[in-house]
């Protein structure tokens, strides 16, 4: 078994696989190598975490954890011609195998790997290699490389989808998407294009047309959350409100105040072809400042 640095501890969770429990002067985090799926990340100074994990979140093989940085992959949402494979994906429902943890004065770094296999090829049939690097301190970076190492090219749609904890979701604004084309998908899809800052009074979940950053004002908790991203041409911003918050049975009812989503994504139109042998890489990272 590979040997982890102090900071790291295993955790073997009721469900049967393994979560990561990072406890070093620059940040506490937990991962998970199920979904490889960052799960808490609070900086050191920090009062509150900055990734919202629900609750009620269900945690079992082939299930999708509700919060902190699922991986949406190799399609997002749901699938474009199955409705019965699964939503998001496979990358967040497989177990990754962990390379490497290393842990330097200022931050904590993880290297997870997923590889396809008889269970993958059932759901999408293409030969791959997928790392994810992860490293945890001051600044979350999650960065996810893909490999297609078959003879023919793959269209992937992908997000690393982060759920950020605020104080108060009414309060909550996204600065940096002002002027951008997005595609809402409540109720019928329809183009817009956004107007000033993102407020939350309703259901919000768009994928905006951008390559940017943004920064979530949260005057509640007195900070605000900087996400930038790398190979990224989509962000989508996603909040249920209320009723669909009562329809998602992993989720309270109530807890839609306390969090959004902010995702770098490829999504639509900006869905990546990776030709035989060639790689895609995705990164998001996230500050927080106050």
């Amino acid at each position: 078994m590979m040997t982890l640095p102090d900071c790291i501890r295993t955790v073997e969770d009721p469900s049967g696989y393994f979560v990561y429990h990072i406890q070093h002067p620059a940040v506490t985090a937990k991962v998970s190598g199920h979904g490889a799926h960052v799960m808490e990340w609070t900086p050191s100074g920090q009062t509150h975490g900055v990734l919202y994990l629900s609750p009620q979140a269900i945690f079992g093989v082939g299930k999708a954890i509700r919060g902190g940085i699922p991986i949406c992959w190799p399609w997002f949402n749901a699938h474009a011609t199955d409705t019965t494979k699964p939503m998001h994906g496979i990358a967040r429902i497989q177990s990754w195998e962990l390379l490497r943890a290393d842990a330097q004065e200022r931050h904590v770094t993880l290297l997870f790997r997923l590889q396809s296999s008889p269970e993958t090829r059932a759901l999408w049939p293409h030969d791959f290699v997928c790392h994810l690097g992860i490293s945890l301190g001051a600044q979350l970076e999650v960065s996810l490389m893909t490999q297609n190492l078959g003879a023919e090219p793959m269209i992937v749609t992908e997000a690393l989808h982060t759920y950020l904890s605020v104080g108060d979701i009414q309060r909550t604004t996204v600065r940096g998407l002002a002027e951008a084309r997005y595609l809402d998908t409540v109720g019928e899809p329809t183009q817009r294009q956004q107007d000033g800052d993102v407020i939350f009074d309703r259901e919000v979940d768009r994928q905006y047309v951008s390559t940017a950053g943004v920064v979530i004002d949260d005057p509640t908790w007195e900070r605000k959350i900087i996400v930038d991203k790398l190979g990224s041409g989509t962000t989508v911003v996603w909040n249920p409100w209320i009723e669909k918050s009562k329809r998602l049975a992993d989720l309270p009812d109530e807890d839609y105040k306390r969090f959004l989503c902010v995702e770098a994504a490829n999504a639509g139109e900006a869905a990546v072809r990776i030709l035989p042998g060639g790689q895609h890489v995705i990164t998001t990272s996230v500050s927080v400042q106050g």
